[in-house]
């Protein structure tokens, strides 16, 4: 559990809210899009806003997976959504070859030099030559960012070895969509905390992190860009089945005990991680409870926690059919299901964070069938 706390610690202080590691594809990119959308749907931001937050979004998607060094690197590329008060920054990192940031950073640079009116005229130019290649030319995919929102770019390089580094680059956008960025006075932006949270992700095998409120839309959201991540990995069709279902179960767990976002605010937010590794998937969610449930929910945990498979089977269906005369009696159906289908104990933690209320992390490790 100390990897979760730090995560959330992580989260909090950089004021994270959604972190992706991992290959950028069409596939995943509209889920990435989604996902933003509908957290944003209580924000200020309004209609225009969103737009230009969602074309700048695209954009750099597109960018990360034009632009990735190769396919062995493909997989540390990273999408982050942080959110501000006001507003939102978006933030990706992929490898590219050292030898490439002269050029590069030039183009940000001139981009970053030039006035509104100015960049428009320079996209138009640009659109203009037919000389562009699919990779955005001389910084056409660049500016066509910078177009967007109206602002600067920030942007940092991290060396990574002899031949390659780790282009980060970042947005902040206020409520209207407009871009903000440092002022004089503020350090300028370093890519140095992104680089140590793709290193962490790498060396815990994380590809998902969500911290924030998990309203139905969201899950929703999460659990559909899981899906298209499932797909595309290569994992038997089985596994990946069983994965998706014991999301829509751990997270409905969170839902059902959320005291509210204010509590969640002051006190601790939901948070989401998903891990990978040696084909065996680690579901993990966390949440405030009210410290009067806990013991009720420890009681649940244990009693599942006892069965083995053939006493699960038989508690589901006594479970599922005391449920269908009377209600929810047991309050065990989420529990028992994601122990059932999950084949393994439900590892659990209860932090007390004050009088009212605890912190509580649950896991579902999801392994390959015949492992």
């Amino acid at each position: 559990m100390d990897l979760i706390q730090k995560i959330r610690n992580k989260m909090k202080k950089e004021r994270l809210m959604f972190v992706y590691r991992g290959v950028i594809t069409k596939d995943n990119s509209v889920p990435l899009l989604m996902l933003l959308e509908k957290e944003m749907e209580h924000s200020e931001f309004g209609f225009v806003g969103r737009k230009r937050l969602f074309m700048f979004v695209l954009e750099s998607l597109q960018n990360v997976s034009r632009h990735s060094n190769d396919t062995e690197h493909a997989g540390m590329s990273l999408v982050i959504y942080s959110k501000l008060n006001g507003g939102y920054t978006v933030t990706t990192g992929n490898v590219i070859s050292s030898s490439n940031i002269p050029d590069l950073k030039k183009r940000l640079d001139e981009i970053n030099h030039l006035g509104t009116g100015e960049i428009r005229s320079v996209y138009r130019q640009m659109l203009s030559n037919a000389e562009f290649s699919q990779k955005g030319g001389a910084g056409l995919g660049l500016i066509e960012m910078a177009k967007k929102t109206g602002n600067k770019l920030d942007y940092d390089f991290v060396k990574l070895d002899g031949e390659n580094s780790y282009f980060i680059l970042s947005k902040s956008v206020n409520a209207e969509g407009v871009g903000m960025h440092y002022s004089v006075r503020e350090k300028p932006f370093t890519g140095k905390a992104v680089s140590r949270l793709e290193k962490l992700m790498a060396e815990e095998n994380i590809y998902l992190i969500w911290s924030g409120h998990l309203t139905p839309e969201v899950g929703k959201e999460v659990l559909s860009f899981t899906e298209a991540q499932l797909n595309e990995n290569d994992i038997e069709s089985n596994q990946r089945r069983r994965v998706f279902s014991i999301l829509v179960e751990i997270i409905e767990n969170v839902a059902k005990y959320s005291p509210g976002a204010e509590p969640e605010e002051k006190f601790g937010m939901p948070i989401a991680v998903i891990r990978l590794k040696d084909k065996t998937y680690h579901l993990t969610t966390g949440n405030l409870v009210q410290n009067s449930e806990v013991k009720n929910l420890k009681e649940k945990l244990d009693t599942v926690n006892s069965y083995d498979k053939a006493g699960l089977k038989e508690l589901y269906r006594k479970s599922l059919s005391d449920e269908t005369s009377y209600g929810d009696s047991t309050g065990n159906m989420g529990l028992i299901d994601m122990a059932r289908k999950s084949g393994s104990s439900l590892l659990y933690n209860f932090s007390k964070v004050n009088d009212q209320y605890s912190y509580y992390t649950l896991t579902v490790k999801v392994e390959e069938q015949n492992a």
